[in-house]
């Protein structure tokens, strides 16, 4: 089971803590899960199968997801190319801004994901997020990052913003939007987005994001639910609802 869950979460690009905080229990003791020197509770498979995207069954079999089985995997490759495509997109317009890391990255990408999904009820890029101290953290993003720079498409650098050590990413190459189904209003909430948050540091948007509903509304590791964005108060809420009326 220990060579199993590790397959999952590298498949998944999924950190020893992020799977630890979903499972309510320390690091150390899901690491000794990963060793295979302690056993799963039902409750604790239960929720591993559920974040896999597996039936309990195919979990406790040890069963791979793989695309001719699952019926999602082509839509799945297809977000997962649309995310970097986006991604590219962001770091042409503000990656060069000095307050730009990847913490400031994940807050982006947060408020794009629930804004679009809040005013139209669809996703945009439809990433899961998960409730970190430091605010919505996209949990796909270390794996896309990390295919981007073995094909060439983005550079990590290391620097600093003050006396903070910070990560940054830029592109080695311009977005292709041809490749992906980016419609108008998608765009323009990307810029509205941009334009709104670009300059903000990364402190200044883990605090506002930490009032937001969708992410103060669960707790430490958890997967923040979209639908819960249709709970704003009006100092977040980006749709019009009295027209509606």
């Amino acid at each position: 089971m220990h060579n199993y869950l590790l397959r999952l979460r590298k498949s998944a690009g999924m950190s020893q803590d992020q799977v630890a905080q979903r499972l309510k229990i320390s690091r150390p003791t899901y690491l000794a899960v990963e060793k295979g020197s302690r056993e799963l509770k039902i409750s604790e498979s239960q929720e591993l199968a559920r974040m896999f995207d597996l039936s309990l069954e195919d979990f406790l079999a040890q069963k791979i997801p793989s695309e001719q089985k699952h019926s999602k995997g082509k839509g799945k490759k297809e977000q997962m190319q649309k995310f970097k495509e986006v991604l590219l997109y962001i770091l042409q317009k503000v990656g060069a801004r000095p307050n730009v890391g990847q913490t400031v990255l994940y807050k982006l990408l947060y408020f794009i994901d629930f804004d679009y999904y809040e005013k139209y009820e669809e996703k945009i890029l439809g990433l899961q997020y998960q409730r970190n101290h430091h605010g919505p953290t996209p949990i796909t993003f270390a794996k896309a990052v990390e295919e981007m720079k073995r094909d060439g498409d983005l550079e990590e650098v290391k620097s600093k913003f003050f006396s903070f050590d910070q990560k940054k990413y830029l592109p080695r190459r311009a977005p292709d939007f041809e490749k992906v189904n980016l419609s108008l209003p998608e765009k323009e909430m990307i810029d509205q987005v941009l334009q709104k948050h670009g300059d903000k540091t990364a402190t200044q948007l883990s605090d506002y994001s930490h009032k937001d509903i969708p992410w103060a509304s669960h707790e430490a590791g958890e997967i923040i639910d979209y639908d819960v964005v249709f709970y704003r108060d009006d100092s977040y809420s980006v749709r019009d609802y009295e027209d509606e009326l």
